[in-house]
Order: C-alpha cells, then sequence, then structure tokens
C-alpha cells in the first residue's frame, strides 16, 4: 500500500487527466466501421502493381491457373505442418509452394475488385531460395520446421534486395543488409517471400489517419470486410497477408498493440514477445524501450514455430535478453496443460458475449477464472515516450541500418522530405512526427518517464496477479496493449469469433516475462476446443 502511495504521488507531479496512450491508439482499432469511401487515398500514388511484378512475373510463367488449381486444397488454410507433410508426399515442392502464393498475391492483391494492398515488394531471389531449400530437403539438411516456408516481413524489418520503406517516400530507395531476425529466419530454411504494407511509421507519423495506409503501399483493406472493416495497425499487412493466404506466416512489430490489434481485426493469431526476447537491430524504430518484433500466424502452433526460428541474444541490441534457458517453443502443446491455471478476468468486460463464451470454453477446459476490478492507473505521458524515443532512436537506425546513401539522418529532415510534395507523401498530414520534434523533454526526464510507466504497467498486472495467484490476465484484442508495453509483458491473441457484422475478435492472453511458452499453450488449448477461426469467405 505504502508503494502504491509513493506511485501515485509521484504520478501527479508528472500526469494529465487522460491516458495518452489511449488517445495516441498507435496501434489501435477503434475505427471498426468506416467505410472506404471516407478514405482520401485508397491505392498508393507511389508503386503500382506493374512495378511490382515487373522482374517477377516472367519468372512466374511456367506457373499457371491450372498448377494453382491443382495446389489449392494443400495449401489453403493450411499450417506449417500440414505444409510439410505435404512436401514429404510429394504433393508439391517448396519452388511450387512460394509460385502459388506468389501468383495469389499477383491475383488479389491490387488493382482488381477484391485488392487488399497488403504487399509492397516481392523478393526477387525468391524462387532461388525455394530451390536451394528443395535441393537441402532431399539432402535431408532440415534445419527447422520452418525450412521452405514463405514469410512475409513487415516493412519495416530490413531484408536484402528489397527497400526497407515503413511505408514512407522518403526510404523509397532504402536498400540494406538484412536485419538480425532476418538473418535468422533465413539460417533455420526460411524464405523471405516479400515485404508486407503497414501503418505508416509504424503508425506514428499522422494523427487521425487510418490504420493500415502508407504512402508507399497505399489503404491496406481488411479480407473479413473490405470496405467496412478497420485492418488494425500498424503490422496490417502481415495480418491481413495471413488472413488472405498469402504466405505461410508473417512478421510484425508491436510498440503498443502494433501486433496485437491487426491480428485480432484479421481472425488471426498474433504474439507480442517480452521486449528483448526477439532482436530490433535493423528494424526501423519508435521506441527502444517498448518496440519488438513478432509472429502473425494463422495458427498457433505456427506462431510457436515462428517465435522458435526468431528468439535469441543479439549483442547490438541494448534490450537483448541472453536467455540461458533454451526453448523449444512449438514442442509438446497440449490442451491439458491450461487445468487448474488461474486467470484473471476483468468484469467490465463480460458485457462482450464473445469473450464471455471464450470464458466458459476455458472453464470447460479446467482452468480458474478469477473476476475482477481493473486498477484505475493512467499512463502519464505516454506520448512523451514515444516521441523523445524515436527523436533519438530514428538517427541510429538511419546511421547504423540504413542504405548508406540517405540524406535524411533526422525527424525533421523527414518533415522538410515530406513537405515538398505532400499530396503524394503526406495526405493525411504528419502531425505525430511535428509533435516529436516540438516535445520538450530531455534524456534525464525521458529515464525518469520510462521508470514510472514501467512501475505503472506492472503494478496494474502485478497487483491482481500476486493478490489471486495468476497465472495470466485476460482481455479482447488490444484493449491492455498500453499496460503491456510498458509492463514489458508478452501477449498474445487468438481469434475468438465473430461479431454480427462479421468482424472478428480475438481472446487475448497476457503472462509475466519469459512466459511465451505459457501463453501459447493457454492460447493452443483455447484454439484447439473453440475453433472459432474462419478463413474469409471471398478470398478461395
Amino acid at each position: 500500500m505504502r508503494d502504491m502511495l509513493l506511485l501515485l504521488c509521484f504520478t501527479m507531479l508528472i500526469a494529465c487527466k487522460n491516458t495518452e496512450a489511449e488517445k495516441v491508439n498507435t496501434e489501435g482499432s477503434k475505427n471498426a466501421s468506416k467505410d472506404l469511401r471516407e478514405f482520401r487515398v485508397l491505392d498508393s500514388k507511389n508503386i503500382t502493381k506493374k512495378e511490382i511484378w515487373l522482374t517477377i512475373s516472367p519468372l512466374l510463367e511456367d506457373f499457371g491457373e491450372a498448377d494453382y488449381l491443382r495446389l489449392e486444397s494443400y495449401i489453403l488454410d493450411k499450417e506449417i505442418s500440414d505444409l510439410q507433410k505435404f512436401r514429404a508426399e510429394n504433393k508439391f515442392t517448396y519452388e511450387e509452394l512460394v509460385k502459388f502464393y506468389l501468383y495469389r498475391i499477383r491475383r488479389f492483391d491490387r488493382e482488381n475488385p477484391l485488392s487488399l494492398n497488403a504487399v509492397i515488394a516481392i523478393d526477387p531471389t525468391a524462387i532461388d531460395e525455394a530451390r536451394l531449400r528443395d535441393r537441402e530437403y532431399l539432402n535431408k539438411k532440415l534445419k527447422h520446421p520452418i525450412h521452405g516456408m514463405p514469410i512475409l516481413l513487415k516493412d519495416n524489418i530490413n531484408a536484402e534486395n528489397m527497400a526497407t520503406t515503413a511505408g514512407a517516400v522518403a526510404l523509397k530507395y532504402n536498400i540494406t543488409s538484412n536485419a538480425f531476425i532476418t538473418t535468422k529466419l533465413k539460417s533455420k530454411g526460411a524464405i523471405i517471400l516479400g515485404k508486407a504494407n503497414l501503418s505508416e511509421w509504424a503508425n506514428f507519423f499522422c494523427e487521425g489517419c487510418p490504420n493500415g495506409y502508407s504512402a508507399m503501399g497505399g489503404q491496406t483493406l481488411n479480407p473479413y470486410g473490405r470496405r467496412v472493416l478497420d485492418t488494425g495497425g500498424s503490422s496490417s499487412g502481415s495480418a491481413v497477408s495471413v488472413a488472405a493466404n498469402f504466405c505461410a506466416a508473417a512478421i510484425g512489430s508491436e510498440t503498443s498493440g502494433s501486433i496485437l490489434s491487426p491480428a485480432s481485426q484479421n481472425s488471426s493469431v498474433g504474439l507480442k514477445p517480452t521486449i528483448g526476447l526477439v532482436s530490433r537491430s535493423g528494424i526501423i524504430p519508435i521506441s527502444s524501450t517498448l518496440d519488438t518484433a513478432g509472429p502473425i500466424t494463422k495458427t498457433v502452433t505456427d506462431n510457436a514455430i515462428v517465435l522458435d526460428a526468431i528468439y535469441g541474444f543479439d549483442p547490438l541490441d541494448s534490450k537483448s535478453i541472453d536467455f540461458k534457458n533454451i526453448q523449444t517453443y512449438y514442442s509438446h502443446l497440449s490442451p491439458q496443460f491450461i487445468a487448474r491455471k488461474r486467470f484473471g478476468a476483468p468484469k467490465a468486460l463480460f458485457s462482450d458475449a464473445l469473450y464471455a463464451n471464450a470464458i466458459e470454453v476455458l472453464k470447460k477446459l479446467g482452468a480458474e477464472i478469477v473476476e475482477i476490478e481493473e486498477q484505475k492507473l493512467e499512463l502519464p505521458h505516454f506520448i512523451s515516450l514515444l516521441n523523445l524515443d524515436m527523436k533519438n532512436d530514428l538517427p541510429k537506425y538511419l546511421e547504423t541500418y540504413a542504405n548508406k546513401d540517405l540524406t535524411l539522418k533526422t525527424v525533421s529532415d523527414v518533415i522538410e522530405f515530406n513537405l515538398k510534395d505532400s499530396i503524394k507523401k503526406m495526405p493525411y498530414g504528419q502531425k505525430r512526427f511535428i509533435g516529436i520534434i516540438n516535445d520538450p523533454g530531455d534524456n534525464q526526464y525521458l529515464t525518469q518517464l520510462k521508470d514510472t510507466l514501467k512501475t505503472i504497467g506492472r503494478l496494474f498486472f502485478d497487483g491482481p496477479m500476486t493478490n489471486h495467484k495468476l497465472d495470466g490476465f485476460l482481455s479482447i484484442n488490444n484493449f491492455h496493449a498500453a499496460y503491456a508495453a510498458v509492463a514489458e509483458y508478452p501477449a498474445i491473441t487468438v481469434p475468438m469469433g465473430y461479431t454480427d457484422v462479421g468482424e472478428p475478435k480475438g481472446l487475448t492472453f497476457i503472462g509475466r516475462p519469459l512466459t511465451e511458452y505459457e501463453l501459447l499453450q493457454y492460447a493452443y488449448a483455447y484454439e484447439q476446443t473453440a475453433l472459432k477461426r474462419i478463413g474469409p469467405k471471398n478470398y478461395y
């Protein structure tokens, strides 16, 4: 109680009346009934379908509609273990798997009545990489279950052969070497298929702009409600690509809800790891305090496989965890694991019928549910944490990991660049970038703010977890993402059904640091029992 009083007294010195994490809604899905006719831009004004496919289409000349139809039943909505089984049965090669996804992206993604604008770029070496994986397979050199699986990367993650743009025209020619996690994926045998669209600068650029919009990629659309449902942000293209079967799995990144939001909005499984479990080196930042990459997949098992392929210590990442307890995240997933585990469920969420039904499923699995009252804790000056971190962190990325020919070195440089052609570069403005340069906080204030927000975030979860001996906290979508962000706690969302208008929602499990294995077990138990995910009907 004494610690609580001291914290609240300190918080009053720097607090504002409303939670700024809610105001900024950097990764939220609050606009979930917006008609596209309200949007200023639909298709990109900076890239075209012809440009994307100019060098790739000639490589697909030997793969036609008959090939696509032959493989459809073996690939659509199949998880990684199924794909590996069918590869073992010679239903297809990895090369054919890659070509299937490429054919499908070209068919559905841009400049047609079902376009989703989910993919920004295709790796020109993907087919060659697939041929290499086939040779390794025949020589029995499988390195990991992710071997031969085509993966899309959110376009703030460096990958050679393609620009890393964060959706911004300013970085259109940012050709780089691989990020740490890109190298990890390739070392395990994964195939980098291409880059996924995103909310520009990971949703920390314009204010009031729609989730899923970037100047480079255009407006990402939700396949479950192409004209009416929000994609979530900022890893919109990653989640949409998974939902629409454009890849075996995708990588997103999160600062505060940026994996949880689009994964839940697109009926996918999204995991936001403990900060430091997965490297951020070579990923365009918002906040070195809160950023993390993580997997978005169709199933929990796939999520575990991808996490297993990307986690690991990176000496160049200041928050990287040297995790001595080597974990195989995908092994021994079992519905029985959840029995007798205790979960806190906020009473205010029970008015949501899907959530209430999900709770009943967990009870039938033997989980113990404790109804709790959420603590009334604000997150003061959350925006300032992001402002001050990005003011420091973006120049570090541009200096260390960006293309050396880029002349832009600071947030101010990007602002000036965009002013030269605002229609193509910033149709929704750049108010959050302007907020970054106008924020008066110094590094001493930033350090103090980080400590305060982390303490509040941990108190929000640890209070009920300690008092009720809880194993986890149950939420919806990204509702508690800001608290998990500042606490640096992991979270996973798994499909729990659809509203009356067909909008997907996710049941979200939040746990203490480095409990990813347990969270995957809980999510797996729920997923395998509830079986709520249904693919988007117009994309078959």
